[in-house]
């Protein structure tokens, strides 16, 4: 019984020491109001503990059970002392090792680490050199084998200790001393199962316990990362977890349809919300359509938007030159959000993946539009065609043609994401020269870029201004952008062509100014072309709008089933987003989001981009962007669920 207390001890105090150093590598992180205050932030490393001990008690609850046992019936075994330091061993490692990717992970992402990241074990070979390549991430390598050896060692010698000890004092127990040994047991052994529990109460502790202040990072702090991989695991399973419970179906796809004027008559297996678009003259009529996905592009990494770093020259001077979109929102904070719902305007459903199914969806959006009206499709990407399933996916839904890793020369593969941005630009020139002169149709290009996503390859041949490499890919994303548009503009296609340019998502610039950043899906959206009028439009849009609004432009005819709007024509009250575990809504004053798996409600008030807890919590916007962003999210997961992603009728349906 000593044994365990001692190795849940050491085990402790290593957990603390690794989440010191994750407090010392995001400790800029840590709000302005929170920074100069130790009681705040000490708070945090108590809560640690508190769920640290949660997790030590799931794993000693077997030992000390069985070490109890042993000491009541008087059997003491090296066999037995051997299983325990293994297995304690074993599971530890597991917790120094989470604990030190969370450190990584929370610096990309503002988040603890969670079920998200198995999505990558898919991707084994990109992962392992993602992260293999990247020296930053190899650094906490070091403190996770120092943890484990350190509790190996003590866990050893606790156990060799314990069995020098038991065998100077065998001998028989009296019965007074096994009833003693009897309660202690019960008491230790319930004390080990009110620790899993974690607090007193009906319900047992939850992620919610952690959060105490209005410091975003201070409150993640808090909360173990493997209790968090944990429990995010077990609530993907859950059966009411697998789909969002948000509001009651029916209801939000009756809101969606009054607060995008869907209101045609319903068809017998066509979606609900489905709209008759017709097609009208535009001097747009029949231009190509060039659409750059810019990886991991906040707009906060730009001068436009106030960056003082001048890593974005060439976007900047763009920006001016385009019609852009000041208060404009990516779906969620993956890339496959981001292309989703820019090429088939569905958002992002939190940390689903939709591209991902063995059985390929059927999807209307843009590249099926576009195709269904002539138009050569084709979807450039620096990686294997075959992650994220984008190959087949594509493929199904609308595109033509996929370029990807496996058609560029071996040696232009830089790493686990394949080749750099300004190759894979260079690559497309010729493609496109090639559709444009055969003169028979227009085209639609997609090109998804990678530099500005770990890990960070700044090649040689360019020489950024900056010395910190986070802002040297940016300006290198920035002028491989630059280096395909001097090209381009020298083709005869050029003026005939409409190009968009939009951030997949965002990531974390500077400090974390909530609980749901805004700088992960804050992201530049601009339209550049010969006789589009330069302005910047401050109407609220997302990646969703994208399709219907470019489609708008080329006086497409279309059914429209996707949530989009055209923001030429239509404007919304405020946006919606998701970040994972988390679905939010803004609009031009306050910002209101929530947390399904804790049942936790966020109000800010904003002055643009600036943040602050809301002292109103009743104002009626609030209940607005709730029922706007719940009544969007809940409608769109039950028209995929219903297979209504299609101007066709849905299978099983008729038109009786």
């Amino acid at each position: 019984m000593a044994f365990v207390l001692g190795c849940q001890a050491t085990a402790l105090i290593l957990t603390f020491l690794l989440r010191l150093l994750m407090f010392s590598a995001c400790h800029d992180m840590i709000g302005d109001e929170s920074a100069g205050s130790f009681t705040t932030k000490a708070t945090a490393f108590v809560k640690g503990i508190w769920f640290d001990t949660v997790i030590g008690c799931y794993i000693s609850i077997l030992p000390l059970t069985l070490m109890c046992i042993c000491g009541i019936i008087g059997y003491y075994r090296k066999w037995i002392m051997r299983f325990v330091v293994i297995y304690t061993s074993v599971l530890y490692t597991l917790v120094f090792l989470i604990s030190s990717a969370n450190i990584p992970y929370f610096k990309y992402f503002f988040k603890n680490i969670n079920s998200s990241i198995f999505e990558w074990f898919e991707y084994k070979e990109q992962t392992a050199m993602m992260v293999t390549e990247e020296a930053s991430y190899l650094v906490y390598l070091i403190p996770f084998i120092v943890a484990t050896i350190a509790y190996i060692t003590v866990a050893q010698h606790i156990g060799c200790s314990m069995l020098k000890a038991n065998h100077a004092e065998r001998g028989g127990m009296s019965i007074r001393e096994r009833i003693m040994a009897v309660g202690v047991s019960c008491v230790l052994i319930g004390a080990c199962i009110f620790g899993i529990r974690g607090r007193v109460g009906y319900n047992p502790i939850k992620i919610s316990a952690a959060y105490y202040c209005n410091d975003a990072f201070l409150n993640q702090l808090g909360v173990s990362p493997t209790f968090n991989l944990l429990t995010s695991v077990m609530d993907d399973n859950r059966k009411d977890n697998m789909d969002l419970n948000l509001m009651d179906d029916k209801q939000a796809v009756e809101n969606i349809k009054t607060l995008l004027g869907r209101n045609e008559p319903k068809e017998p297996g066509l979606s609900p919300i489905r709209k008759h678009i017709d097609g009208k003259d535009t001097e747009f009529k029949g231009r190509n359509v060039v659409l750059i996905f810019m990886e991991s592009m906040s707009a906060d990494l730009m001068g436009h938007f106030g960056n003082k770093d001048n890593i974005t020259p060439f976007l900047d001077s763009l920006m001016i030159k385009s019609m852009a979109f000041h208060n404009f929102f990516s779906a969620g904070i993956h890339t496959n959000h981001g292309m989703f719902a820019t090429l088939y305007s569905f958002p992002a459903i939190m940390k689903k993946n939709m591209m991902k199914n063995t059985v390929i969806p059927n999807i209307s959006g843009l590249p099926t539009v576009l195709k269904d009206n002539g138009y050569a499709t084709m979807f450039f990407m620096t990686h294997e065609s075959q992650y994220d399933n984008m190959n087949a996916f594509f493929r199904t839904n609308g595109f033509d043609e996929i370029y990807s890793q496996e058609d560029y020369p071996a040696d232009k593969v830089v790493n686990g994401f394949g080749v750099q941005d300004d190759f894979l630009f260079d690559y497309a020139i010729p493609v496109l020269n090639k559709h444009a002169s055969e003169g028979d149709k227009p085209f639609f290009a997609c090109l998804l870029s990678i530099s500005n996503h770990p890990p960070y390859m700044v090649p040689e041949y360019f020489h950024p201004k900056n010395n910190d490499v986070e802002k040297q890919i940016v300006e290198y994303a920035d002028w491989s952008i630059k280096k395909f548009f001097s090209q381009a503009c020298r083709q005869p296609w050029f003026d005939n062509t409409i190009f968009i340019l939009v951030g997949d998502h965002g990531k974390l610039v500077g400090k974390a100014d909530c609980e749901m950043p805004q700088s992960y899906n804050h992201v530049p959206f601009m339209i550049y072309g010969k006789g589009i009028e330069p302005k910047e439009l401050f109407n609220f849009g997302g990646q969703v709008d994208i399709a219907p609004t470019v489609l708008g432009l080329l006086g497409m005819e279309y059914d429209q089933i996707g949530l989009g709007v055209d923001l030429l024509g239509e404007k919304r009250p405020c946006m919606y987003f998701t970040a994972d575990n988390m679905v939010g809504a803004r609009n031009e004053s306050h910002f209101y989001f929530y947390e399904p798996a804790t049942e936790t409600e966020y109000f800010y008030d904003c002055n643009d981009f600036k943040m602050s807890v809301s002292k109103d919590k009743s104002h009626p916007d609030f209940k607005m962007l709730k029922n706007y962003s719940f009544s969007m999210i809940q409608g769109a997961q039950w028209l995929i669920n219903e297979g209504y992603t299609t101007s066709k009728r849905a299978l099983g349906e008729t038109t009786k």
